[in-house]
């Protein structure tokens, strides 16, 4: 086999796998910002979430145990 074939066709893979390589990244990279965008929404939900909840009360936790069916 011609070593110049060899080394020219070595090359091509490479630069094929480089090329795949390069858009697995950037899908990630997509990924982990909608991933980002999703968790800064949901800190900011929860933080709203926790401004409405009474501070103080007595009755912070109560358990669904204790609570009486609507049925009754």
């Amino acid at each position: 086999m011609d070593p110049q074939h060899d080394t020219d066709q070595r090359l091509t893979d490479l630069e094929i796998k480089a090329s795949f390589t390069e858009d697995l990244l950037d899908q990630l990279n997509q990924v982990i910002v909608r991933q980002q965008q999703q968790i800064d929404t949901l800190i900011r939900e929860i933080g709203h979430l926790r401004q409405q909840i009474p501070e103080g009360d007595g009755a912070a936790f109560r358990s669904l145990r204790d609570e009486r069916p609507p049925h009754y």
